[in-house]
Protein backbone atom coordinates (compact mmCIF):
# COMPACT_ATOMS: atom_id res chain seq x y z
CA UNK A 1 0.00 0.00 0.00
CA UNK A 2 1.14 3.42 -0.88
CA UNK A 3 0.14 6.51 1.42
CA UNK A 4 -0.38 9.83 -0.88
CA UNK A 5 1.10 12.80 0.72
CA UNK A 6 0.36 16.41 0.82
CA UNK A 7 4.27 17.07 -1.06
CA UNK A 8 6.00 20.38 0.35
CA UNK A 9 5.52 22.76 -2.82
CA UNK A 10 7.84 25.37 -2.53
CA UNK A 11 10.56 26.67 0.61
CA UNK A 12 7.54 28.69 2.41
CA UNK A 13 4.71 26.38 2.00
CA UNK A 14 3.82 24.84 5.38
CA UNK A 15 0.54 24.23 4.54
CA UNK A 16 -2.45 23.60 1.32
CA UNK A 17 -5.94 23.08 1.00
CA UNK A 18 -7.03 20.19 -1.28
CA UNK A 19 -9.34 21.79 -3.91
CA UNK A 20 -10.72 18.98 -5.59
CA UNK A 21 -9.94 14.79 -6.15
CA UNK A 22 -9.68 14.38 -9.72
CA UNK A 23 -9.97 10.35 -8.78
CA UNK A 24 -13.14 8.81 -6.64
CA UNK A 25 -12.47 5.73 -4.36
CA UNK A 26 -11.95 2.52 -6.35
CA UNK A 27 -10.96 3.96 -9.16
CA UNK A 28 -8.15 2.87 -10.62
CA UNK A 29 -4.29 5.09 -10.55
CA UNK A 30 -1.50 5.38 -12.99
CA UNK A 31 2.00 6.43 -12.06
CA UNK A 32 2.00 10.03 -13.35
CA UNK A 33 -1.53 10.91 -12.97
CA UNK A 34 -3.45 13.81 -11.29
CA UNK A 35 -4.94 12.64 -8.23
CA UNK A 36 -6.16 16.29 -6.56
CA UNK A 37 -5.54 19.80 -6.45
CA UNK A 38 -4.09 21.83 -4.01
CA UNK A 39 -4.02 25.56 -3.00
CA UNK A 40 -1.11 27.28 -1.51
CA UNK A 41 -0.91 30.83 -0.32
CA UNK A 42 -0.83 31.96 -3.84
CA UNK A 43 -1.49 29.10 -6.48
CA UNK A 44 -3.35 26.51 -7.24
CA UNK A 45 -1.24 22.94 -8.20
CA UNK A 46 -1.66 19.65 -9.31
CA UNK A 47 -0.45 16.74 -7.68
CA UNK A 48 0.76 13.43 -9.31
CA UNK A 49 0.50 9.85 -8.66
CA UNK A 50 4.31 8.94 -7.63
CA UNK A 51 2.37 4.73 -7.48
CA UNK A 52 0.09 2.58 -9.47
CA UNK A 53 -3.11 0.74 -8.20
CA UNK A 54 -6.32 1.88 -6.66
CA UNK A 55 -7.41 4.99 -4.70
CA UNK A 56 -8.61 2.78 -1.78
CA UNK A 57 -9.39 5.72 0.50
CA UNK A 58 -9.42 10.09 0.61
CA UNK A 59 -8.42 10.84 4.15
CA UNK A 60 -8.80 14.63 3.10
CA UNK A 61 -12.10 15.79 1.60
CA UNK A 62 -11.94 18.85 -0.81
CA UNK A 63 -11.81 21.70 1.13
CA UNK A 64 -9.71 20.80 4.12
CA UNK A 65 -6.32 22.62 4.87
CA UNK A 66 -3.77 20.34 6.32
CA UNK A 67 0.07 20.79 6.88
CA UNK A 68 2.52 19.64 4.55
CA UNK A 69 3.74 16.03 4.55
CA UNK A 70 0.38 14.74 5.64
CA UNK A 71 -1.10 11.27 4.70
CA UNK A 72 -4.38 12.53 2.12
CA UNK A 73 -4.95 9.20 0.52
CA UNK A 74 -3.93 5.59 -0.09
CA UNK A 75 -3.01 4.08 -3.29
CA UNK A 76 -2.82 -0.54 -3.62
CA UNK A 77 -4.86 -3.30 -3.97
CA UNK A 78 -8.64 -3.75 -3.92
CA UNK A 79 -9.06 -5.53 -0.06
CA UNK A 80 -5.95 -4.01 1.96
CA UNK A 81 -6.47 -3.56 5.38
CA UNK A 82 -6.99 0.63 5.55
CA UNK A 83 -8.28 0.37 9.26
CA UNK A 84 -5.29 1.80 11.06
CA UNK A 85 -5.95 5.05 8.76
CA UNK A 86 -10.12 5.56 9.47
CA UNK A 87 -11.97 6.95 12.09
CA UNK A 88 -12.48 10.89 10.87
CA UNK A 89 -9.88 11.46 8.93
CA UNK A 90 -12.27 13.04 5.84
CA UNK A 91 -13.11 15.15 8.18
CA UNK A 92 -9.72 16.73 8.34
CA UNK A 93 -8.06 14.44 11.19
CA UNK A 94 -5.39 12.70 8.64
CA UNK A 95 -1.92 11.72 9.86
CA UNK A 96 1.69 11.89 9.44
CA UNK A 97 4.01 9.29 7.88
CA UNK A 98 4.93 6.73 10.47
CA UNK A 99 2.51 8.06 12.61
CA UNK A 100 0.25 6.55 15.22
CA UNK A 101 -3.71 5.96 13.74
CA UNK A 102 -5.60 8.95 14.43
CA UNK A 103 -8.52 9.43 16.85
CA UNK A 104 -11.88 11.48 16.14
CA UNK A 105 -10.57 14.03 18.76
CA UNK A 106 -7.35 14.63 16.81
CA UNK A 107 -6.45 17.50 14.00
CA UNK A 108 -3.85 17.99 11.87
CA UNK A 109 -1.67 20.38 13.55
CA UNK A 110 -1.72 18.31 16.89
CA UNK A 111 -0.42 15.56 14.86
CA UNK A 112 2.38 17.28 13.36
CA UNK A 113 3.46 17.78 16.56
CA UNK A 114 5.92 14.66 17.88
CA UNK A 115 4.62 13.65 21.52
CA UNK A 116 7.06 14.88 24.36
CA UNK A 117 10.37 12.55 24.97
CA UNK A 118 10.19 11.43 21.30
CA UNK A 119 12.87 12.95 18.47
CA UNK A 120 11.19 14.25 15.06
CA UNK A 121 13.35 11.04 13.83
CA UNK A 122 11.38 8.70 15.74
CA UNK A 123 7.57 10.25 15.44
CA UNK A 124 7.43 13.04 13.33
CA UNK A 125 6.65 13.38 9.64
CA UNK A 126 9.06 10.54 8.11
CA UNK A 127 10.84 7.77 10.39
CA UNK A 128 14.37 8.52 9.42
CA UNK A 129 17.86 7.84 11.10
CA UNK A 130 19.96 11.23 12.55
CA UNK A 131 22.48 9.34 10.18
CA UNK A 132 20.45 8.87 7.16
CA UNK A 133 18.89 12.56 7.58
CA UNK A 134 22.43 14.31 7.71
CA UNK A 135 23.57 12.08 4.84
CA UNK A 136 20.03 13.28 2.75
CA UNK A 137 20.86 16.64 3.71
CA UNK A 138 24.98 16.87 2.42
CA UNK A 139 23.86 15.30 -0.52
CA UNK A 140 20.68 17.33 -1.16
CA UNK A 141 18.36 14.08 -1.41
CA UNK A 142 14.34 14.97 -0.73
CA UNK A 143 14.18 11.64 1.80
CA UNK A 144 10.61 11.57 1.33
CA UNK A 145 10.96 9.55 -1.79
CA UNK A 146 13.44 7.00 0.05
CA UNK A 147 11.74 3.41 1.15
CA UNK A 148 13.01 3.00 4.39
CA UNK A 149 14.23 -0.78 5.12
CA UNK A 150 14.97 -0.39 8.95
CA UNK A 151 12.54 -1.20 11.81
CA UNK A 152 9.03 -0.20 11.55
CA UNK A 153 10.31 1.18 7.60
CA UNK A 154 12.22 3.52 8.98
CA UNK A 155 14.94 4.70 6.71
CA UNK A 156 18.70 4.35 7.78
CA UNK A 157 21.62 5.45 5.80
CA UNK A 158 22.44 2.35 3.65
CA UNK A 159 18.90 3.20 2.34
CA UNK A 160 20.14 7.25 0.78
CA UNK A 161 23.07 5.22 -0.22
CA UNK A 162 21.13 2.74 -2.49
CA UNK A 163 18.95 5.73 -3.39
CA UNK A 164 21.88 8.07 -4.43
CA UNK A 165 22.83 5.04 -6.80
CA UNK A 166 19.78 5.06 -8.82
CA UNK A 167 19.57 8.76 -9.54
CA UNK A 168 20.68 10.44 -12.59
CA UNK A 169 23.88 12.66 -12.55
CA UNK A 170 22.37 16.13 -12.12
CA UNK A 171 23.09 19.71 -11.57
CA UNK A 172 23.73 20.98 -7.82
CA UNK A 173 20.31 23.16 -8.69
CA UNK A 174 18.39 20.33 -10.11
CA UNK A 175 18.63 18.89 -7.26
CA UNK A 176 17.57 21.69 -5.24
CA UNK A 177 14.80 22.60 -7.44
CA UNK A 178 13.58 18.81 -7.71
CA UNK A 179 13.20 18.91 -3.80
CA UNK A 180 11.22 21.96 -3.65
CA UNK A 181 9.10 20.65 -6.45
CA UNK A 182 8.77 17.24 -4.65
CA UNK A 183 10.14 15.53 -8.23
CA UNK A 184 12.02 12.16 -7.87
CA UNK A 185 15.07 12.50 -10.55
CA UNK A 186 14.86 9.03 -11.23
CA UNK A 187 11.53 10.31 -12.88
CA UNK A 188 13.29 13.04 -15.32
CA UNK A 189 15.34 11.76 -18.09
CA UNK A 190 17.69 14.08 -18.83
CA UNK A 191 18.49 15.57 -22.31
CA UNK A 192 22.22 15.23 -21.83
CA UNK A 193 25.13 13.92 -19.83
CA UNK A 194 23.94 15.73 -16.60
CA UNK A 195 20.88 17.13 -15.29
CA UNK A 196 19.42 20.35 -15.74
CA UNK A 197 17.18 22.60 -13.55
CA UNK A 198 14.75 23.47 -16.16
CA UNK A 199 14.19 19.52 -17.10
CA UNK A 200 13.50 19.30 -13.85
CA UNK A 201 10.98 22.10 -13.66
CA UNK A 202 9.61 20.90 -17.11
CA UNK A 203 8.47 17.66 -15.59
CA UNK A 204 5.53 19.34 -13.78
CA UNK A 205 4.91 21.91 -16.11
CA UNK A 206 2.00 21.79 -17.99
CA UNK A 207 0.60 24.05 -21.55
CA UNK A 208 -2.12 26.42 -20.54
CA UNK A 209 -4.63 28.65 -22.99
CA UNK A 210 -3.57 32.33 -23.76
CA UNK A 211 -4.79 34.84 -21.28
CA UNK A 212 -5.87 38.36 -21.30
CA UNK A 213 -3.36 41.20 -21.28
CA UNK A 214 -1.60 41.07 -18.10
CA UNK A 215 -2.54 44.30 -16.74
CA UNK A 216 -6.12 44.20 -18.12
CA UNK A 217 -8.53 44.47 -15.27
CA UNK A 218 -10.44 40.98 -14.55
CA UNK A 219 -14.32 41.12 -14.44
CA UNK A 220 -15.50 42.74 -11.03
CA UNK A 221 -17.15 39.91 -9.13
CA UNK A 222 -20.28 40.40 -7.39
CA UNK A 223 -20.89 43.01 -4.33
CA UNK A 224 -21.51 40.63 -1.13
CA UNK A 225 -25.07 41.09 0.25
CA UNK A 226 -25.23 43.82 2.86
CA UNK A 227 -24.32 42.83 6.21
CA UNK A 228 -22.16 39.48 4.58
CA UNK A 229 -18.82 39.10 5.94
CA UNK A 230 -16.14 37.73 4.06
CA UNK A 231 -13.29 35.35 5.73
CA UNK A 232 -9.80 37.02 5.38
CA UNK A 233 -8.57 33.72 4.38
CA UNK A 234 -6.12 32.10 1.47
CA UNK A 235 -4.44 34.36 -0.77
CA UNK A 236 -6.36 37.65 0.82
CA UNK A 237 -4.86 36.69 4.52
CA UNK A 238 -1.57 36.42 2.74
CA UNK A 239 -1.76 39.93 1.21
CA UNK A 240 -2.99 41.34 4.40
CA UNK A 241 -0.21 40.08 6.71
CA UNK A 242 2.77 40.85 4.27
CA UNK A 243 1.62 44.41 3.33
CA UNK A 244 0.79 44.87 7.58
CA UNK A 245 4.33 43.67 8.17
CA UNK A 246 6.14 45.87 5.26
CA UNK A 247 4.03 49.07 6.58
CA UNK A 248 5.12 48.30 10.18
CA UNK A 249 8.84 47.20 9.61
CA UNK A 250 9.89 48.80 6.81
CA UNK A 251 10.92 52.82 7.25
CA UNK A 252 9.73 53.95 4.11
CA UNK A 253 9.44 57.02 2.02
CA UNK A 254 8.33 57.67 -1.31
CA UNK A 255 9.80 60.03 -3.95
CA UNK A 256 7.44 61.31 -6.27
CA UNK A 257 8.70 63.17 -9.46
CA UNK A 258 7.14 63.53 -12.75
CA UNK A 259 8.33 62.48 -16.37
CA UNK A 260 8.08 63.46 -20.24
CA UNK A 261 7.51 60.34 -21.88
CA UNK A 262 6.51 61.36 -25.00
CA UNK A 263 9.17 59.61 -26.63
CA UNK A 264 8.17 56.10 -24.85
CA UNK A 265 4.60 56.83 -25.96
CA UNK A 266 6.78 56.80 -29.87
CA UNK A 267 9.04 54.33 -29.12
CA UNK A 268 5.97 52.02 -27.92
CA UNK A 269 4.01 52.86 -30.83
CA UNK A 270 7.19 52.14 -33.24
CA UNK A 271 7.59 48.30 -31.56
CA UNK A 272 3.73 47.84 -31.74
CA UNK A 273 3.22 48.30 -34.87
CA UNK A 274 6.72 46.46 -35.77
CA UNK A 275 6.15 43.43 -34.07
CA UNK A 276 2.63 42.71 -33.04
CA UNK A 277 2.36 40.27 -35.90
CA UNK A 278 5.27 38.29 -35.17
CA UNK A 279 5.01 38.14 -31.55
CA UNK A 280 1.16 37.80 -31.18
CA UNK A 281 0.29 40.75 -28.78
CA UNK A 282 1.66 44.30 -28.52
CA UNK A 283 4.21 45.47 -26.34
CA UNK A 284 3.57 47.10 -23.41
CA UNK A 285 4.42 50.17 -21.46
CA UNK A 286 4.97 47.59 -18.70
CA UNK A 287 6.96 45.85 -21.22
CA UNK A 288 9.38 48.91 -21.49
CA UNK A 289 9.34 50.17 -18.13
CA UNK A 290 10.92 46.75 -17.03
CA UNK A 291 13.66 46.76 -19.20
CA UNK A 292 14.48 50.53 -17.98
CA UNK A 293 14.04 49.28 -14.48
CA UNK A 294 16.47 46.51 -15.25
CA UNK A 295 18.85 48.32 -16.43
CA UNK A 296 19.23 50.82 -13.95
CA UNK A 297 19.33 48.03 -11.15
CA UNK A 298 22.42 47.29 -13.07
CA UNK A 299 23.65 50.91 -13.07
CA UNK A 300 22.74 51.30 -9.59
CA UNK A 301 23.08 48.05 -8.03
CA UNK A 302 22.94 49.40 -4.19
CA UNK A 303 18.97 49.28 -4.97
CA UNK A 304 19.15 45.45 -6.22
CA UNK A 305 19.36 44.18 -1.98
CA UNK A 306 17.51 42.87 0.94
CA UNK A 307 17.69 42.95 4.61
CA UNK A 308 18.95 39.78 6.32
CA UNK A 309 19.93 39.13 9.69
CA UNK A 310 23.09 39.08 9.24
CA UNK A 311 23.20 42.68 7.12
CA UNK A 312 22.68 43.85 3.49
CA UNK A 313 22.77 41.08 0.94
CA UNK A 314 23.60 42.15 -2.39
CA UNK A 315 21.57 40.32 -5.26
CA UNK A 316 23.62 39.82 -8.24
CA UNK A 317 20.69 38.68 -10.31
CA UNK A 318 17.67 41.34 -11.38
CA UNK A 319 14.54 39.17 -10.50
CA UNK A 320 11.79 41.71 -11.54
CA UNK A 321 8.19 41.47 -10.24
CA UNK A 322 5.26 43.03 -11.96
CA UNK A 323 1.92 43.10 -9.65
CA UNK A 324 -0.64 42.39 -11.74
CA UNK A 325 -4.27 42.07 -10.63
CA UNK A 326 -6.39 38.68 -10.85
CA UNK A 327 -9.57 36.95 -9.60
CA UNK A 328 -8.22 35.83 -6.23
CA UNK A 329 -6.47 39.31 -5.68
CA UNK A 330 -3.08 40.42 -6.24
CA UNK A 331 0.24 38.32 -7.79
CA UNK A 332 3.38 39.49 -8.20
CA UNK A 333 5.07 36.84 -10.80
CA UNK A 334 9.07 37.29 -11.16
CA UNK A 335 11.07 37.22 -14.23
CA UNK A 336 14.30 35.48 -12.85
CA UNK A 337 17.58 36.98 -14.38
CA UNK A 338 15.97 39.63 -16.28
CA UNK A 339 19.21 41.32 -16.83
CA UNK A 340 19.68 38.62 -19.44
CA UNK A 341 16.81 39.23 -21.59
CA UNK A 342 16.09 41.31 -24.40
CA UNK A 343 12.63 43.27 -24.64
CA UNK A 344 10.71 40.80 -26.74
CA UNK A 345 12.23 37.78 -24.15
CA UNK A 346 11.11 39.43 -21.58
CA UNK A 347 7.28 40.44 -23.02
CA UNK A 348 7.16 36.17 -23.58
CA UNK A 349 8.26 35.13 -20.19
CA UNK A 350 6.16 37.92 -18.06
CA UNK A 351 2.86 36.67 -20.28
CA UNK A 352 3.86 33.16 -19.90
CA UNK A 353 4.37 34.03 -16.04
CA UNK A 354 0.89 36.01 -15.84
CA UNK A 355 -0.92 33.21 -17.55
CA UNK A 356 -0.11 30.79 -15.45
CA UNK A 357 -0.48 32.31 -12.30
CA UNK A 358 -4.55 33.52 -13.56
CA UNK A 359 -5.25 30.18 -14.36
CA UNK A 360 -3.72 29.30 -10.33
CA UNK A 361 -1.13 26.70 -12.29
CA UNK A 362 2.03 29.12 -11.11
CA UNK A 363 5.14 27.03 -9.73
CA UNK A 364 6.69 27.93 -6.39
CA UNK A 365 9.26 29.97 -8.22
CA UNK A 366 7.17 31.90 -10.61
CA UNK A 367 5.80 33.90 -7.32
CA UNK A 368 8.78 33.99 -5.26
CA UNK A 369 12.78 35.49 -5.37
CA UNK A 370 12.06 38.84 -6.23
CA UNK A 371 14.50 42.00 -6.21
CA UNK A 372 12.69 44.59 -6.81
CA UNK A 373 9.01 45.27 -8.09
CA UNK A 374 6.69 47.18 -10.19
CA UNK A 375 2.95 48.23 -9.70
CA UNK A 376 1.26 49.89 -12.55
CA UNK A 377 -2.11 51.67 -11.55
CA UNK A 378 -1.94 54.14 -14.62
CA UNK A 379 -4.84 52.21 -16.75
CA UNK A 380 -6.87 53.15 -14.13
CA UNK A 381 -6.27 56.82 -14.07
CA UNK A 382 -4.54 56.94 -10.99
CA UNK A 383 -1.23 59.43 -10.95
CA UNK A 384 0.40 59.45 -7.87
CA UNK A 385 0.10 57.00 -4.78
CA UNK A 386 2.51 55.55 -2.04
CA UNK A 387 3.15 51.58 -3.07
CA UNK A 388 3.87 49.19 -0.62
CA UNK A 389 7.24 47.57 -0.54
CA UNK A 390 7.54 43.76 -1.09
CA UNK A 391 9.20 42.17 1.63
CA UNK A 392 12.42 41.50 1.91
CA UNK A 393 13.05 44.00 -1.06
CA UNK A 394 14.14 47.25 -0.65
CA UNK A 395 12.13 48.98 -3.29
CA UNK A 396 8.73 49.50 -5.39
CA UNK A 397 8.30 51.85 -7.93
CA UNK A 398 4.19 53.34 -8.50
CA UNK A 399 3.71 53.84 -12.00
CA UNK A 400 1.05 56.41 -12.60
CA UNK A 401 -1.38 57.26 -15.84
CA UNK A 402 0.21 58.52 -19.25
CA UNK A 403 -1.68 61.71 -20.23
CA UNK A 404 -1.04 64.85 -22.25
CA UNK A 405 -0.21 68.06 -20.80
CA UNK A 406 0.95 71.76 -21.58
CA UNK A 407 4.69 72.22 -21.05
CA UNK A 408 7.13 74.47 -21.53
CA UNK A 409 9.85 73.47 -24.24
CA UNK A 410 12.49 75.79 -25.43
CA UNK A 411 10.85 78.64 -24.55
CA UNK A 412 7.40 77.14 -26.10
CA UNK A 413 4.21 76.39 -24.71
CA UNK A 414 4.13 72.46 -26.80
CA UNK A 415 1.64 69.11 -25.85
CA UNK A 416 3.60 66.59 -24.00
CA UNK A 417 2.88 63.16 -22.80
CA UNK A 418 3.69 63.33 -18.88
CA UNK A 419 4.07 60.32 -16.20
CA UNK A 420 4.02 60.35 -12.54
CA UNK A 421 6.46 57.60 -10.73
CA UNK A 422 6.64 56.85 -6.98
CA UNK A 423 9.20 55.39 -5.59
CA UNK A 424 8.61 54.03 -2.68
CA UNK A 425 12.23 52.77 -0.98
CA UNK A 426 13.27 51.13 2.97
CA UNK A 427 15.42 54.07 4.49
CA UNK A 428 16.79 51.34 6.20
CA UNK A 429 19.07 49.87 2.89
CA UNK A 430 19.59 53.08 1.26
CA UNK A 431 19.36 57.27 1.53
CA UNK A 432 17.26 59.65 0.08
CA UNK A 433 19.79 60.79 -2.31
CA UNK A 434 20.93 57.42 -3.81
CA UNK A 435 17.69 56.57 -4.19
CA UNK A 436 16.77 59.80 -6.13
CA UNK A 437 19.81 59.24 -8.20
CA UNK A 438 17.99 55.82 -8.90
CA UNK A 439 15.05 57.46 -9.59
CA UNK A 440 16.58 60.17 -12.11
CA UNK A 441 18.32 56.84 -13.59
CA UNK A 442 14.82 55.48 -14.71
CA UNK A 443 13.38 59.17 -16.09
CA UNK A 444 16.14 59.88 -18.31
CA UNK A 445 15.73 56.03 -20.02
CA UNK A 446 12.00 57.29 -20.14
CA UNK A 447 12.63 60.69 -21.72
CA UNK A 448 15.21 59.18 -23.76
CA UNK A 449 14.77 55.32 -24.36
CA UNK A 450 17.23 55.63 -27.64
CA UNK A 451 20.13 55.51 -24.42
CA UNK A 452 18.96 51.75 -23.81
CA UNK A 453 21.05 50.75 -27.17
CA UNK A 454 24.04 53.07 -25.92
Amino acid sequence: MQEIILPKLGQTMEEGTIVEWLKKEGDPVNKGDILFQVETDKAVLEVESKAKGTLLKILVDKGIKVPVLTVVGLIGEPGEDISAYTGGAKAGQAKQPGSASPTATSSPQAMAQPSPGVSIEEEGRIAISPRARALAREKGVDYRHIVGSGPGGRIIERDVLAYLEKQPPATPLARHVAQELGVALEEVAPAGVRLRAEEVRAAVEVPHPPQPEPFAAPAAPPPPAEGEVTPLTGLRAIIAERMARSSQTTAAVTLQSVVDATELVALRERLKAALEKELGFAIGYNDLLAVIVTRCLVEFPYMNVRLEEGGIRHIPDVNLGLAVDSERGLLVPVVHGAQNLRLKEFAIRFRDLVARARAGKALPDDLTGGTFTITNLGMFGVDMFTPIINLPECAILGVGRIHPEPAVVEGQIVIRQRMWLSLTFDHRLVDGAPAARFLQGIMRYIEAPYLLLA
